[in-house]
């Protein structure tokens, strides 16, 4: 079951809640595992700076860590998102918010899943199944 909870941020404008789950869900099982408990936080900058300084050692801003709980084949983890840095990114790469903030939810669903990101060919690999995926949204109830 995913989730969404906001940390030190308002609702996300615009963001239809169950679509985005039922969308994260889907792409959960058609990397064929099981989907166990993902919690979605939407947060600021200055939470997730917090998170990465506490947890990670980390001393800079990310659009998104995630933490791994996958066992045996069911996906769970926490995905902490901050909304700021989608905002900022969605931005820079002229991309309207609600594409960037699906491609950070899916990019953190797709770590739990085991891609990675650290080499050329993990990050390609990660590109190339961000866009499959987003190719794949459906916006609307059809």
């Amino acid at each position: 079951m995913i989730s969404i909870n906001y940390i030190d941020v308002e609702e996300v404008p615009d963001l239809n809640p169950e679509l985005l789950v039922l969308w994260l869900e889907r792409t959960v099982i058609s990397e064929g595992f099981e989907c166990g408990d993902v919690n979605l936080v939407f947060c600021s900058d200055e939470y997730l700076l917090g998170v990465n300084k506490a947890y990670l050692n980390h001393n800079y801003y990310t659009d998104i860590v995630t933490f791994d709980y996958c066992e045996e084949g069911v996906v769970s983890g926490d995905l902490f998102i901050s909304v700021d840095r989608v905002l900022d990114n969605a931005k820079v790469y002229k991309v309207s918010f609600l594409n960037e903030l699906r491609r950070v939810c899916v990019h953190g669903v797709l770590h739990l899943c085991g891609y990675g990101d650290k080499t050329e060919s993990e990050i390609e690999q990660m590109r190339a199944k961000e866009e499959f995926y987003l190719n794949n949204y459906v916006s609307r109830e059809t």
